[in-house]
């Protein structure tokens, strides 16, 4: 556990004392003064600014003095001795100070200001432009260029100078965050109880459309990019992270700081950290699904359950309506047939048919015309068996036919077609390897076999398996490049394993 953790944190002490309205009234002009670029106030501004408002008539610049220094004690300001206005040695001995907000401060006064802006509900949105980001950003990290280092694709981000690679990284990851950050804070917001209450209500039904109209837009945006992320993740190599964090560390190191700095081992960790986060965000790893698979599932079940309130509104809603005028109207309808028979007429298209019975028949249709009558059809004759329970049909006693000969034929062909298959096996294994980027075309039986090997292995921590015939192997990644596995039916893009098989018991290994 960081130590940091451990401690407490004196500079947020002003938030929650007795006089915590004085101490923030001061903060927030401070911080104001702060974003206008005036890092140093005297006390007399200070004392200026506070007697302007009703709260701080009876406040003496004695009391203004005392809490400038208890906010110096907590670490909120930090005083400096102001040399340059002074006219005698008088004035110097009394020390006037100017005062300047420490970086914490500065930090949670910002944190307060925007919980002010926040209120009471959650923020946060879906912005779909926040995927095309991170695609853009990737496919700038992992563009290789045509000429080769060492004999390998080289990448373009690694010829670049340090700043170009920390404002992508910043681009990069500034994207990862408000993506992370506004859309679980929006769907906290859509199932908090407030807006659970609003959906109970028919104003809900007005604002609907838009909302589902907007979780889609962004869920296509998502199920559109989400897959190209994924590949250029796996396809950035750890090789290349380590690289671009020692640049990234480079350049924060080269930002001239007075102040106590991290070195660049711990640099280096920071921006590698950020990777895993990222990284695992979108893909996972083995002990957890990725969290963009809970992000969609959320989504989706958002959609639905604004789904059903919008169905259980509009359901109440027409139960409650009262349909008297669509019966006056009916009744006008009927009381304008001049005979039984159209009223008849009328009240089997208004009604339908009131007895009616439905027979399934399994014959299939001879046209699927739209303009065929079902009296053009062929009858089909459908046979009715009593509604009797103790019927039951006749049955004539069969012969038992002996398919031994048949059982024995189909085993024989199975066993000669396996044999073929490992016999097929056998030959790709040269000095007990099957090297992926050396294969041959092969057929789709062997294919599908180095598959489910392939899938065995995965399922096992040190990526051992056993064949059909129980010999041992293991799957191993010779590089971060991808091969071509050529079938008769087709091409498939795999990683560069190879297969390892261990010596058979009795064999010298």
């Amino acid at each position: 556990m960081d130590e940091h953790l451990l401690r407490p944190i004196p500079e947020a002490s002003y938030l929650t004392v007795n006089n915590a309205w004085r101490y923030r009234s001061l903060l927030r002009y401070f911080y104001q003064q702060h974003e206008r670029l005036r890092h140093y106030l005297f006390p007399e501004e200070i004392y200026s600014y506070l007697k302007n408002n009703s709260h701080f008539r009876e406040y003496t610049e004695d009391q203004l003095q005392q809490d400038l220094d208890q906010l110096v004690v907590w670490r909120n300001l930090v005083p400096r001795q102001e040399t340059g206005r002074v006219s005698s040695i008088e004035e110097f001995k009394k020390k006037k100070y100017r005062y300047q907000l420490t970086p914490y401060t500065i930090e949670i006064e910002r944190m307060v200001f925007g919980l002010e802006q926040l209120g009471e509900g959650f923020g946060g949105s879906l912005e779909r432009t926040l995927f095309d980001k991170l695609l853009q950003a990737l496919l700038k990290l992992a563009a290789r260029s045509e000429h080769s280092i060492d004999g390998q694709l080289s990448y373009d981000i690694l010829r670049s100078e340090p700043e170009e690679v920390h404002l992508l990284w910043q681009e990069l990851y500034d994207s990862f965050r408000k993506l992370t950050e506004n859309a679980t804070d929006y769907l906290a917001h859509l199932q908090s109880e407030k807006v659970e209450e609003k959906m109970m209500t028919e104003a809900f039904l007005v604002y609907k459309d838009a909302v589902t109209e907007y979780l889609r837009n962004f869920m296509t945006s998502l199920q559109r990019t989400s897959f190209r992320i994924e590949a250029l993740l796996e396809d950035i190599g750890g090789e290349l992270i380590h690289t671009l964090a020692g640049k990234l560390a480079e350049y924060e190191l080269s930002i001239p700081r007075l102040d106590e700095r991290p070195d660049k081992e711990q640099l280096m960790v920071r921006f590698q950290d950020q990777w895993h986060v990222l990284k695992t965000w979108f893909v996972g790893n083995e002990t957890m699904d990725s969290d963009i698979m809970y992000l969609q599932n959320a989504t989706n079940e958002t959609i639905r359950r604004l789904t059903r309130f919008a169905q259980r509104l509009g359901e109440s809603h027409n139960n409650l309506r009262s349909r008297r005028m669509d019966y006056m109207h009916l009744a006008r309808w009927f009381d304008g047939m001049e005979t039984l028979g159209e009223a008849h007429e009328l009240s089997s298209c208004v009604f339908g048919v009131l007895h009616t019975r439905h027979l399934l028949v399994e014959q299939p249709k001879k046209t699927e015309a739209i303009d065929a009558e079902i009296w053009d059809e062929p009858p089909f004759v459908i046979r009715v068996r009593p509604r009797v329970k103790a019927y039951a049909e006749k049955q004539k006693p069969n012969a038992v036919i002996d398919h031994t000969d048949e059982k024995q034929a189909m085993l024989n062909m199975y066993l000669q077609q396996k044999a073929e298959e490992q016999r097929l096996m056998e030959q790709l294994i040269q000095s007990d390897r099957i090297v992926f980027s050396q294969l041959p075309i092969v057929n789709p039986f062997i294919r599908k076999t180095l598959l489910i090997w392939i899938a065995k292995c995965m399922s096992n921590a040190n990526r051992v398996a056993k064949t059909e015939t129980g010999r041992r192997f293991q799957l191993i990644k010779l590089s971060d490049h991808s091969v071509q596995l050529e079938a008769d039916d087709g091409v498939m893009e795999l990683p560069d394993y190879v297969f390892r098989f261990f010596p058979q018991e009795g064999e010298l290994g």
